[in-house]
């Protein structure tokens, strides 16, 4: 258990960089009138491979070259997720920074869930 809590805090400080990337580009793309789904996928895809990096080498010591279409299929999923999520949020009133924004926290625990058992795996 030891061993995972430094990782997970990797992880955290890791993923708090690539959020801050990410969510600057929803903002971004939101804000020149892109609707949210849109938003999202472009901020996810232009994300992708900078994440890949830095989470593989800053978090579970190297992203491995066969590891990048498990990376992309992580991250369609927690994409489809989140638009799922904002929509809800949307429809109880939320506006769409707000919406985004509490829809993260949720999908920080499952992206690191999904790298960890799925992506990163130890062999």
């Amino acid at each position: 258990m030891n061993i995972a809590l430094p990782r997970f805090l990797r992880f955290l400080l890791v993923g708090g960089v690539n959020t801050v990337f990410g969510y600057g580009l929803f903002a971004a793309f939101a804000w020149m009138g892109l609707p949210y789904p849109v938003a999202i996928a472009l901020a996810t895809v232009l994300g992708v491979l900078f994440n890949y990096q830095t989470t593989g080498r800053l978090v579970f010591d190297g992203p491995g070259r066969g590891r990048l279409w498990r990376f992309i299929g992580v991250y369609v999923l927690i994409y489809l997720l989140n638009v799922a999520a904002v929509a809800v949020l949307l429809r109880a009133g939320l506006n769409v920074y707000v919406a985004n924004a509490v829809a993260l926290l949720p999908l920080v625990a499952a992206s690191y869930l999904l790298q960890r058992s799925f992506v990163f795996r130890s062999p």
